[in-house]
Order: structure tokens, then sequence, then C-alpha cells
């Protein structure tokens, strides 16, 4: 069964909307698995399986002003650089208005024209990422501009001070090493087992105190066993439940985001169904604090 190709109840239109949801159907670096591509579909798709009410958050989304603007035209073919644009663009206009963007993917080398959209339009603003890899490399397979490199390039953009990873367990030697010499905050997915995800939040908060939050959550931090249609999976994973922590947690300091790396080729629909309800879980969470 087919639904209309929106993400449930984002009823408004772009003018009287306070949050604007859209897809960037871009999966050219992928080094594992191939169909991130299809995922903001998808994710719209499973969205309509919900009632409007969430539960967690006490939020009717028929009450919030949300407008799905639908898929970017980014082209097709392997070179980043219409899709950068676009995105970054696109951005642009929607902090113009005075909205909150909220990114759906598509591989995780959306997030950097995001980021620096808000670079151009922001001060004093971090980067959160929730990830099961550092993605810390300056190349990979010959190309800059690759998934693996995306806190890399994060990093180009902000400085790797204003940027922390939760959720990590998989790099290589040299990627930690020359993230810990960097200075690079990272917790990864055992220590957040051994002490708890608030634990781990709170050392997030403690070193960006008071600071604007960009999220981005590329769902392979959750462990296989609960999103298993994802480009690069990796056990000893966080839970879902972990995911609700943290945005709550950074839901009063987020002024946009993105969820990246679903990859619907991979399982029958549990990931998407996953996403649409984390998405609408943050939004539930954002509008708490900024309506």
């Amino acid at each position: 069964m087919r639904f209309p190709n929106y993400f449930a109840d984002a009823e408004k239109g772009f003018k009287d909307s306070k949050y604007v949801l859209f897809g960037v159907p871009y999966d050219e670096t992928g080094s594992f698995r191939r169909g991130t591509k299809k995922a903001p579909y998808e994710i719209r798709q499973a969205s309509w399986n919900f009632e409007p009410y969430d539960l967690l958050t006490g939020v009717d989304l028929h009450d919030v002003e949300l407008h799905d603007y639908g898929d970017l035209e980014i082209g097709t073919g392997d070179d980043p650089f219409r899709m950068k644009k676009e995105v970054k663009g696109f951005v642009h206009r929607v902090l113009d208005n005075k909205k909150v963007p909220i990114a759906m993917g598509g591989e995780h080398t959306i997030t950097v024209p995001i980021v620096g959209a808000f670079a151009e339009a922001e001060k004093d603003f971090v980067v959160v990422a929730l990830d099961a890899h550092l993605d810390f490399k300056d190349v990979y397979e010959n190309n800059p501009e690759s998934h693996a490199c995306v806190i890399r390039r994060l990093s180009d953009i902000l400085g790797v001070e204003n940027i922390a990873i939760l959720g990590v367990r998989s790099g290589t030697r040299e990627e930690f090493k020359e993230g810990e010499k960097s200075g690079l905050l990272y917790v990864n997915s055992f220590e957040m087992k051994q002490n708890g995800v608030k634990w781990a939040i709170k050392r997030i908060l403690q070193r960006f105190s008071g600071k604007k939050i960009y999220l981005t959550l590329d769902v392979d931090v959750i462990d296989p066993a609960y999103a298993p249609g994802v480009s690069t999976p990796e056990p000893f994973g966080i839970s879902q439940f972990d995911v609700l922590e943290c945005i709550k947690a950074f839901a009063s300091h987020t002024v946009g985001m993105d969820i990246v790396e679903v990859c619907p080729p991979y399982d029958k629909g549990e990931t998407s169904l996953l996403a649409a309800k984390i998405i609408r879980f943050a939004i539930g969470e954002l509008w708490k604090h900024n309506p």
C-alpha cells in the first residue's frame, strides 16, 4: 500500500511553517552498501503508520507548524558539487526565513553543506554527531568528499573543538590517533554501555555549555539488531532508547538536525519505520522548546 509522498502530518505550507523537512536522495560514495537515496521516500511512507499524538513527548503533530518541502533536485553522478550547492542554498533559504531545517538523507555526506550554510548564518554553534564511525579520514578511496570523511570535513568548517561524536565503535588506528591528537571529543559505545547514556550526554553538555547544537544522526549508531537497514552496519551499538535520550537532552539547544544512512534495500522496512518515529519524536521535543 502506498501513501502520499510527504511526511505524515506535515500539512503546513513553507511560509506558515516553523520546521521544514526535506529529502536529499544522495548516494554516490557508499563503500559497503548502496541504496540510501531511497530512504527519504521510504521514511515518508513509514511515517503514515503512526498516530499524530506522541506518548513520549505529549505533542500532537497536528499542533506543530511542520512543512515537508520534498526532495531537493541534486542530479546524478559521482560529482558532489551540485548536491552541495543545492543543499547549501536551500538551507540558507530555510534559515533566512527563521525556520528550523530537518534533513532526511541519503548518505552522511549531505551534512557537510548543511553545516556549511549554518556556519555562514549562525555564530557560536557546535555539531553533535551520533555515529558508529569516527569518519575522520582526510581522504577515502581517493575522495575527500566520501561519507567516511564527514567529520574531517566538518572540522575543516568549524574546527575540531566544536564537534563531538557519541556511539563510536569503528575507525582506523590512524583516525583515532589523529582525532585524539587534535582534541576531537568522542564517546564510544562501550563507554556508554558501562557508564550510561546520561553520563555520555553530560560530557557533551559540559564541553559545549550554552552553545547551539546542530544534531546529525547516522542511524548506524544504533545496533543493527534494531536498525539492520543501514549502509555500514556495525555491531555493539547503542539502543534506540539511547538515541531518544540524546535528542531529548539536546533539544533545548538544537537549531537543526538530519537523519542519514538508512538503506531500505537491506531490510523489510524496519529501519525506515524507526527513522520516521525518531523524526516524529525529535520534532515534538524541538517544538516543546521552540514552538
